[in-house]
């Protein structure tokens, strides 16, 4: 058996109860945790103090990926392309400096990557990509309710609006990535 080459992935595509549900669903991903960062706000922040927009992090999830079985710049796409890149601050009604599209991340390859990824994904919007590219600095873990959302909440309006739909789209765009 081969040994899994175990790597975080940082990002942020407006509400996290999204991209959570949609990376659940891909080949290589062994954990996905809901979260804040890109703020400066001191202490661990409450998902209240999030919502407020004051805080200045953003709702983001972390990846731990085997990299042997999905790439960084696999992730990237498949996360450029279910959230829309190119709103600024703003997913669907999601609107506000905690829903914006941010990549953290870890190490000056994961920099570059991100980096190639965005300029190659951007001929594809009409729009141009805003998605931010950040050194990561803190992380903090989301409230237990925030993770595994829309695996305990499928039912609940928001899920069914719209995660259900990215997931339609996870599933067209990218068949061949998925568990």
């Amino acid at each position: 058996m081969k040994t899994k080459n175990i790597q975080i992935a940082t990002v942020g595509g407006g509400c996290f109860w999204c991209t959570e549900a949609v990376f659940q669903e891909v080949k290589g991903v062994e954990k996905v945790i809901s979260g804040y960062s890109g703020g400066n706000a001191p202490g661990h922040p409450t998902y209240r103090e999030i919502c407020s927009g004051l805080t200045g992090h953003a709702e983001v999830i972390q990846i731990s990926f085997d990299a042997n079985v999905i790439s960084y710049e696999d992730i990237l796409v498949i996360f450029m392309t279910t959230h829309d890149p190119t709103t600024l601050n703003r997913q669907g009604a999601d609107r506000g400096t905690q829903y914006r599209s941010i990549i953290f991340y870890h190490d000056e390859n994961q920099k570059e990557i991100a980096e190639v990824v965005s300029r190659e994904i951007a001929p594809y919007y009409e729009n141009p990509v805003v998605t931010e590219i950040s050194p990561l600095d803190v992380f903090y873990e989301a409230e237990k309710e925030h993770q595994d959302y829309y695996k305990n909440n499928q039912s609940q309006g928001y899920c069914s609006f719209v995660i259900t739909p990215k997931l339609s789209k996870l599933r067209q765009l990218h068949a061949d990535k998925l568990k």
